[in-house]
């Protein structure tokens, strides 16, 4: 797991050893989803909403670096 952005209270997080399509994590003390990185749709999970917006618009500026990271990560 490589943390690719903190911010108060919650995390961007992308995982190795993943499966389906390129997506990340966002994480906090009592939640956790996962977003499609193409299309920042959530795929599963729960997360406060004004922090889904939030992590959107910065996985929205840092597209290609969480691309990156996931192929980095799972080959």
């Amino acid at each position: 797991m490589v943390t690719v952005h903190r911010d108060v209270g919650w995390k961007i997080a992308v995982y190795g050893r993943e499966h389906g399509v390129p997506h990340f994590h966002i994480e906090g003390p009592d939640f956790r989803c996962s977003v499609g990185i193409a299309t920042l749709e959530m795929i599963i999970g729960d997360v406060p909403l004004d922090i889904l917006n939030k992590a959107r618009a910065w996985a929205r500026r840092n597209r290609d670096l969480l691309t990156a990271k996931w192929h980095e990560l799972n080959g």
